[in-house]
């Protein structure tokens, strides 16, 4: 399956969860109906509403009452634990004990985790998430958790880091990559939300229990009316816990259903990730033979206990159907089974889908709209030759070429900025020094807004961040602002808004904005709002039909074809193109000539495209590539707008490879 395909997979989990839950819900009404039935029956004299009494066995009074006060604790719990998760990644890892790692951490094991996680980041063309350590947990662990990939966190115990090399490191985080990168996480978190309504009758008939122990010696003291009562409420308490731990196996059977194949995927997107199977297959058998195991000391291990990458808890009731995850050595056995292929990837001399004759660079890195593009200006033309399949196929994926290739990125950088990247005020300095213009009358416009809102001293570090960035290999340019993103998600609410401001305040100084800028304020937009919105997630579907993006589909095939050539003939040949590859483009009629559209146009309809179901964002995707790829070449402008149009959309593009 493709990224898309996951995601629809994804999709239809949820449907199904939905479907577990409601089906849980039902037995539980039921199985308390009958309870409180049995309680009525024996409590003392009848009970009549409206002249008819309640003790048969099926009262439509009493099933409405009894079904009402379930939904209302079930959905209330339910709700209430996922507003509780809106924070995204960081809200679950605080939950499980995690210390955020500091960027600037001097503890080589903490760098080396934050070098993979990078690396893999960069690799798969999502931002860098950001990175806990339990510190309290000796077992062998990790997990991913959020809503989506700007709000995603990687979370790891303090044995898996000091228990595993850096290969079988590696496996482990490609592991938790793919489970973002295949829309699992969402489903992870609605896991926990669901679960936690069930789990509630547990807790009010546990907490009924309390109550009657707690004053049991006054209790019995009082009158028979009294003592009855208790009796009841004792009662009560207790078919509540059996209810309640009745729903507690629905639980651990739902999280079974729904996270079990997931695993074995992503045990396998990992040995493709980083062709390796000795990696993730040698932190597996670590956990085996480890005293400590991958098991959890947190009291929150059971609520959570589907993020992880080994099982959090011994499953002793039914193992074989409840646990959360397969036998490790069903998984050590079908890794195994792929170091073949893995062995014939590696002897294989074919180059990667996304392969580039010719050297390459992303946002940041190029001229403005009006100005001849960087192939005009250059004896030697930056294009780069990629096949328009080979787009989607490499959406949401990575392999070990961009594993290497981000790693070389990452020791390209100058000390300084790679320094400053870790501090949120350095980072933020480095945005605006790469916004500064290459004139010094705008520039010095430029800094004066830099003294006036933010103080000397960041003016001062722009400029010569500014001076360093512009030194850079453009390669570089896009995942040196995807490095200072953990440092910016450090911002206050107050602070990041300020951010923003100046960024549109720098972009604009000369009266205009040109591409470049426009690309890096998509970046950082898409990048940085949903960590600070506390929504969701941001992609809600709302559009599964071709029709209602139609016209937004227009608008953005027009900018690209505009983007890649200049005479019109070539533009509206290019937009055609890309226009066709829309499903029901012969039945629906493809406009003749690009429609007028402007960048506001662009952002209305790229946000409009963001909430259109996995399968359309594919085929838009796949209209997006043939535009810009008709001739079977894309200059380096090309590829940032069909960079930033991926990130827009949620969909994460691997950056482009070099070959000789």
């Amino acid at each position: 399956m493709n990224f898309f395909e996951h995601q629809e997979v994804a999709r239809k989990n949820t449907t199904l969860l939905l479907f577990l839950f409601a089906v849980s819900v039902i037995f539980t009404i039921c199985a308390l109906y009958v309870a409180i039935v049995i309680l009525l029956m024996t409590a003392g004299p009848e009970i009549t509403v409206n002249g008819q009494s309640i003790y048969r066995l099926w009262s439509p009074l009493l099933f409405g009452v009894v079904a009402l006060g379930t939904l209302a604790v079930v959905g209330g719990g339910t709700t209430w634990r996922i507003s509780t998760l809106r924070g995204g990644g960081g809200v679950v890892a605080q939950e499980l004990g995690g210390q955020l790692v500091a960027l600037n951490s001097d503890d080589p094991e903490e760098q080396k985790l934050l070098n993979v996680v990078a690396e893999m980041a960069i690799a798969s063309g999502i931002p860098v998430p950001d990175v806990y350590i339990l510190n309290h947990e000796p077992g062998i662990n990790a997990f991913a958790a959020g809503f989506s990939t700007d709000d995603a966190a990687i979370g790891v115990t303090r044995g898996c880091v000091e228990q595993l090399s850096r290969d079988e490191l590696q496996g482990v985080i490609a592991h938790e990559f793919s489970h973002i990168l295949n829309g699992d996480m969402r489903l992870n978190l609605r896991l926990i939300g669901v679960l936690h309504g069930i789990l509630l009758i547990y807790l009010i008939g546990r907490g009924l229990l309390r109550i009657v122990f707690d004053t049991g010696v006054r209790v019995r003291s009082s009158d028979d009316k009294k003592g009855n009562a208790v009796l009841v409420v004792v009662a009560a308490g207790f078919a509540f816990v059996v209810i309640g731990s009745i729903g507690f196996f629905c639980g651990r059977a739902i999280k079974s259903a729904v996270s079990r194949q997931r695993e074995f995927l992503a045990d396998a997107s990992a040995v493709q990730f980083t062709r390796n199977p000795l990696g993730i297959g040698g932190a597996l058998r670590k956990i085996g033979g480890y005293a400590r195991g991958s098991d959890l000391l947190t009291g929150k291990a059971e609520e959570h206990s589907h993020l992880f990458f080994g099982s959090a808890l011994d499953s002793w009731f039914f193992p074989g159907l409840l646990a959360t995850h397969p036998p490790l050595e069903a998984r050590i056995g079908r890794i195994e089974g792929l170091k073949v292929a893995a062995r014939r990837s590696q002897r294989s001399a074919a180059a990667t889908p996304l392969t580039a004759t010719g050297a390459m660079g992303f946002a940041g890195g190029a001229a403005a709209a009006n100005e001849p593009s960087q192939a005009a200006r250059s004896p030697q033309p930056q294009q780069l030759q990629v096949k328009p399949g080979s787009v989607i196929t490499a959406v949401g994926t990575t392999d070990p070429e961009h594993l290497a290739y981000a790693r070389a990125l990452l020791a390209k950088l100058p000390e300084e900025l790679r320094q400053a990247v870790r501090d949120r005020a350095s980072a933020a300095a480095i945005i605006y020094g790469s916004l500064l213009d290459r004139q010094a009358e705008i520039r010095n416009q430029q800094l004066i807004l830099l003294k006036q809102a933010d103080g000397v001293e960041i003016a001062e570090a722009s400029l010569r961040y500014g001076a360093l960035v512009a030194q850079l290999d453009p390669r570089l340019k896009l995942p040196l602002v995807d490095l200072t993103i953990p440092a910016l998600r450090q911002s206050s609410s107050a602070q990041i808004e300020q951010f923003f401001q100046q960024v549109k305040q720098l972009a604009t100084a000369d009266g205009k904005v040109s591409f470049s800028e426009y690309i890096l304020q998509i970046v950082l937009q898409r990048r940085l709002q949903p960590h600070f919105s506390q929504k969701e997630g941001r992609s809600q579907v709302q559009h599964t039909a071709i029709g209602a993006i139609w016209d937004d589909c227009t608008v953005v095939l027009t900018a690209l074809a505009k983007v890649g050539h200049t005479s019109q003939q070539n533009i509206t040949y290019a937009f055609r193109s890309g226009m066709f590859r829309l499903p029901g483009a012969s039945k629906r009629g493809v406009p003749p000539e690009p429609p007028a559209c402007n960048l506001r146009d662009v952002s209305r309809s790229l946000a409009r495209l963001e909430r259109a179901a996995p399968k359309l964002k594919q085929a838009v995707v796949d209209a997006c590539a043939h535009t810009v790829l008709v001739d079977h070449h894309v200059t380096v402008r090309e590829a940032e707008l069909l960079r930033a149009i991926a990130i827009a959309l949620g969909c994460p593009l691997p950056p482009f490879l070099e070959t000789a």
